[in-house]
């Protein structure tokens, strides 16, 4: 396996350096948020003339530290130990969420102005209340996804781009996966990923008892990526299925649990003309294909589905907010909502994206430009396909630009 790098993240990193907040670098667990802070981080301050003994770096995973989990005095005197002068130094503290009121450390370190403070943590609640609750925007969160296809792509030693895309549209990105040459090693091993690390994580945060609740209902957004769905019709469908007991809020809960540990992000539904969120129902995507096919036994492979998914992960490694479009037309004299994949928004620009598998009939254009034609305003729209093509235009201005130019190209929604 070559080097994975990771740039996007890296100049995130570096714009933020010195500035006075804490560097908050979240992430599902193995994307690679550890392996960003050090080597990738500490390589780049070193290479600028940091010394390596103001580099402060504390894993609190690590069985040495498990006595600073219940006494954050300690831990905080443990950190100040390794200051020596009036220098700044560099304090990279990964998973700091194991230390008892971690956020009192943080704010006190907060005070000293030679220190710069990166952390990480795998549960977006560490984020959400936590940091958001007790820093009081004094938080600057930088978000690690698995590996995008343009990451994936130089470091997994597959030649041919278009055997990588099958690749990674099996298994996946997440880091470790790359260094895997089986590929009944690489479905194990995701496999492991989802029981023994996120499942175990998520039984014990929450002492959760019904296991087979949270085993179907991860199955069941396995299978309908890209379907619109919500707790009730959730609720309704393990009804069906002769569930007895179990509630609307049970259900409710565990995909905030599955949001939390970022194994599926939910997409809100946006009216366009209307300029206005729709509140339910929604679309979940998972963060990493690969462990969304292990889930289901690398069954169900539509690639519909799956290629919808990739893009919407992209437009999230990209930095963009996404939401899915609706949007209001009228055929034969009737009201008619209609679909736009993915809204998204990255301060004053927006963007309109349509994934289609293909385009090889004028009516199937017709049909995938609708919504897009509809929508009435001068942001630019694109449909994202499958198919090797060169890049065109259809006759009202829509971009029609093949996948891979999209996902290798940085600046294809700009293009």
């Amino acid at each position: 396996m070559k080097e994975i790098k990771r740039d996007i993240y890296l100049n995130r990193l570096i714009r933020r350096r010195e500035n006075g907040l804490i560097k908050v670098i979240t992430g599902i667990r193995r994307s690679g948020k550890s392996y960003l802070l050090d080597p990738i981080f500490r390589n780049y301050l070193l290479s600028e003339g940091i010394r390596e003994d103001h580099i402060i770096k504390i894993e609190l995973d690590r069985e040495s530290n498990r006595r600073y989990y219940h006494d954050p005095h300690a831990f905080d005197q443990y950190i100040r130990s390794f200051v020596k002068d009036e220098q700044m130094y560099y304090i990279i503290l990964d998973e700091i969420q194991m230390v008892d009121d971690f956020e009192y450390i943080l704010n006190g370190l907060l005070y000293e102005k030679n220190f710069d403070v990166y952390v990480t943590g795998s549960n977006s609640k560490f984020l959400s209340s936590d940091i958001i609750t007790e820093f009081r925007g004094r938080g600057d969160q930088i978000r690690v996804q698995p590996l995008s296809f343009s990451e994936y792509l130089p470091a997994c030693g597959i030649e041919d781009k278009y055997d990588a895309w099958n690749e990674y549209m099996t298994y996946g990105g997440m880091p470790f996966v790359v260094s895997i040459q089986e590929e009944q090693d690489k479905a194990a091993y995701l496999k492991n990923l989802f029981e023994q690390v996120y499942f175990r994580d998520i039984l014990e945060r929450y002492d959760i008892r019904r296991k087979d609740i949270l085993d179907s209902l991860v199955n069941f957004l396995a299978s309908s990526v890209g379907s619109l769905t919500n707790p009730q019709k959730i609720y309704d469908t393990f009804k069906s299925n002769g569930e007895k007991e179990l509630s609307l809020n049970t259900i409710s809960s565990y995909l905030s649990y599955l949001e939390d540990a970022f194994i599926v992000n939910m997409a809100e539904r946006y009216d366009i003309k209307g300029r206005k969120y729709i509140s339910t129902p929604q679309k979940y995507y998972f963060t990493d294909l690969g462990l969304r096919n292990a889930r289901l036994n690398f069954r169900q492979q539509e690639e519909t589905h799956l290629m919808e998914n990739a893009l919407y992960n992209e437009l999230l490694f990209r930095g963009y907010h996404v939401d899915v479009g609706v949007v209001e037309i009228r055929e034969q004299g009737r009201k008619k909502s209609t679909e736009v994949d993915f809204v998204c928004n990255e301060g004053s620009n927006r963007y309109y994206i349509q994934s289609a598998l293909r385009l090889d009939t004028q009516e199937k254009t017709l049909q995938e430009s609708k919504s897009l034609n509809h929508i009435g305003d001068n942001f630019k729209k694109i449909i994202v396909v499958k198919d090797h093509i060169k890049p065109w235009r259809t006759e009202d201005g829509i971009l029609v630009i093949g996948v891979m130019d999209f996902m290798l190209d940085p600046e294809s929604l700009k293009a």
